[in-house]
C-alpha cells in the first residue's frame, strides 16, 4: 500500500460542511481528522444561535450525515420546522459530532497555523503530489496528511465598513463601537443597545435580522433609534419577494422590515458608503457620503458591521493556489458564482473539478470556497464535499456526477456589495418571485426587477 494512503485526510473546521465532509469520508471507510478551533460542533453557528434558518429541516441536512444518524435511532426533528442556529446544532450538528464513527477523529481547540508539503516549500516541484502534506497547529504540533479538506469558513473575517473595500478612516480606531454580524440584541447583548441609535450598515438578511429586533427593542425600550445605510439606490433586494417568495419565513422577514422604513422607525439611508469614524464624547461619529456627492454625520452609540465575510487564505501560503483574482476563489469556480452575473439559484452544479488547485489533493469548501461572493448555500457545500471525498475515495464517475438544482429567486443572494452569504439549504418545491444578484439587479442596475421563476426550486440563508 502507497504510504500516501495510510495517513488521514484532515478537514480543516467543525461547521455543517467540516462534519458533513466527515460523515462522507467515515461511509466511504477512509481515515481522516476533523481540526475545530473551537471548543465543540458548529462554533460560528453558536455565536448566531438566536436566529432562526429560514428554510425547514428537511433541507439542512447532508444525506450522508443524515444515513448514518439514522442508523444510529437518532430522533429527527420535525421536517417542516424552522431551526434556530442554536437548534440546529444541539439538534443536528451536536448529535453527528458524537457519532462513534466520527466522534474518536474530531478535535477541539485546536487551531491551525499553518499548511505545506513535507521538506518541500512551494517553489519546489519534485515529487510535490507524492509528498505529504504538512499540516501545522498553533501550539507547535504537525501533522502528516494524504489531503486536506479546508472547510474553515469565512465568520473570522468579516468585511469592512468602507467602500473601497478598505477600512473607513478611523474604523480600527472605532472598534470599540462595533458589532459583528447578528448580535443577540433581544437577549444577551440586549443592554448594549436599548435606548441607545444604532447604526446597521449592509443590505443583506443578517442586516435584516437585526434591524427588525432593533425595531422590535425600541417599541419596550424608549430612546432606542435605529438608522440604516446601504450603498444600492434601492432596499428591494433586501425587502425580497414578499409574499409571493417560495420560504415564507423569508418573505416575512423582508414585508416586516419595510413596514418599519414606511412607519420611520427605521431611518433609512439609500445610496451610502461609510466614509470614516470618529469617537466622540462616548459615542461614535459617522461620516457617511452619498452617491450624488453629498455628505452627513449621524452620531450613534453602536454600529453593526453587517457587510458580509471574505475568505483567508494564509493558511495555505506554501500551497500552490489558483485563485480568481476578483473573488478569491478558484478560477475555474469564479465564473459559476460572479455575482455579476448569478444569484444563489443560478450557479450551475459543480464539485471536485472546480475545486481542485494545482496543489493536489488540497479543496477549500463551503464559504471559504466562494471567496467575496454571496452566492453561497449550505447545499452547494454538501454536494460539494459528496463529490471531493467521491474523488478522494477514487470514485470519479460518483465523483464528477454533481446534481443541484438551486434557486433562481435569489432572494437569499445579499447584495455584493453590501451584504453577507447565504447558507441554507434548497427546497424541491416550484419558487415564487424572487430576485437576481446579477446584473440586472446587483452591481450596475437599481431598482431590481421582478423575476417570475416557474419551476426552479427554493433556497435559503442562514437567517430568518
Amino acid at each position: 500500500m502507497n504510504t500516501m494512503d495510510t495517513l488521514p485526510i484532515v478537514v480543516i473546521g467543525a461547521g455543517p460542511v467540516g462534519l458533513a465532509a466527515a460523515a462522507h469520508l467515515a461511509e466511504r471507510g477512509l481515515p481522516f481528522t476533523v481540526l475545530e478551533a473551537g471548543d465543540g460542533p458548529g462554533t460560528a453557528v453558536r455565536q448566531w444561535g438566536h436566529v432562526r434558518l429560514f428554510s425547514p429541516w428537511r433541507y439542512d441536512i447532508d444525506p450522508a450525515a443524515r444515513r448514518l444518524l439514522d442508523a444510529a435511532g437518532w430522533t429527527a426533528p420535525d421536517p417542516q420546522a424552522l431551526p434556530t442556529g442554536a437548534q440546529f446544532v444541539a439538534d443536528y450538528l451536536r448529535p453527528l459530532a458524537e457519532l462513534p464513527s466520527l466522534r474518536r477523529w474530531l478535535r477541539y481547540a485546536t487551531r491551525v497555523e499553518a499548511i505545506s508539503r513535507v521538506g518541500l516549500d512551494r517553489l519546489r516541484t519534485a515529487d510535490r503530489d507524492g509528498t505529504p502534506f504538512l499540516v501545522r497547529l498553533t501550539d507547535g504540533e504537525e501533522i502528516e496528511a494524504r489531503a486536506v479538506i479546508d472547510a474553515c469558513g469565512t465568520w473570522g473575517t468579516p468585511n469592512v465598513l468602507g467602500a473601497a473595500g478598505l477600512p473607513a478612516r478611523g474604523e480600527r480606531e472605532a472598534s470599540g463601537f462595533l458589532e459583528h454580524a447578528l448580535p443577540d440584541v433581544l437577549g444577551a447583548d440586549r443592554d448594549r443597545f436599548a435606548g441607545r441609535h444604532t447604526l446597521v450598515v449592509g443590505a443583506g438578511h443578517s442586516a435584516a435580522n437585526t434591524l427588525l429586533s432593533l425595531a422590535e427593542l425600541a417599541d419596550t425600550a424608549p430612546g432606542t433609534e435605529v438608522t440604516w445605510t446601504i450603498r444600492s439606490a434601492s432596499p428591494t433586494r433586501t425587502y425580497g419577494g414578499g409574499a409571493a417568495d417560495a420560504l415564507p419565513a423569508r418573505g416575512a422577514l423582508g414585508v416586516r422590515l419595510r413596514a418599519h422604513v414606511d412607519a420611520g422607525r427605521v431611518r433609512l439611508l439609500t445610496g451610502s458608503a461609510v466614509h470614516a469614524l470618529t469617537p466622540t464624547a462616548g459615542r461614535v461619529t459617522v461620516a457617511v457620503r452619498h452617491a450624488d456627492g453629498s455628505a452627513e454625520t449621524v452620531t450613534v452609540d453602536r454600529v453593526v458591521a453587517a457587510t458580509g465575510f471574505r475568505p483567508d487564505h494564509s493558511i495555505a501560503a506554501e500551497l500552490r493556489l489558483d485563485l480568481d483574482p476578483v473573488l478569491g476563489a478558484t478560477r475555474a469556480l469564479a465564473p459559476l458564482i460572479d455575482p455579476n452575473e448569478h444569484s444563489c439559484g443560478t450557479v450551475p452544479p459543480h464539485g471536485v473539478d472546480e475545486l481542485a488547485h494545482p496543489e493536489a489533493g488540497y479543496y477549500a469548501v463551503g464559504m471559504k470556497s466562494y471567496g467575496r461572493a454571496p452566492t453561497f448555500l449550505m447545499a452547494t457545500g454538501y454536494e460539494q464535499v459528496r463529490s471531493v471525498v467521491a474523488a478522494l475515495a477514487g470514485d470519479w464517475a460518483a465523483a464528477r456526477d454533481v446534481r443541484l438544482d438551486l434557486p433562481e429567486t435569489g432572494v437569499c443572494s445579499d447584495d455584493p456589495v453590501d451584504g453577507d452569504g447565504c447558507c441554507a439549504a434548497p427546497t424541491v418545491e416550484p419558487a415564487g418571485r424572487g430576485l437576481a444578484t446579477g446584473l440586472p439587479g446587483g452591481l450596475l442596475a437599481s431598482p431590481v426587477r421582478l423575476l417570475t421563476v416557474d419551476a426552479a426550486p427554493a433556497g435559503g440563508c442562514c437567517s430568518g
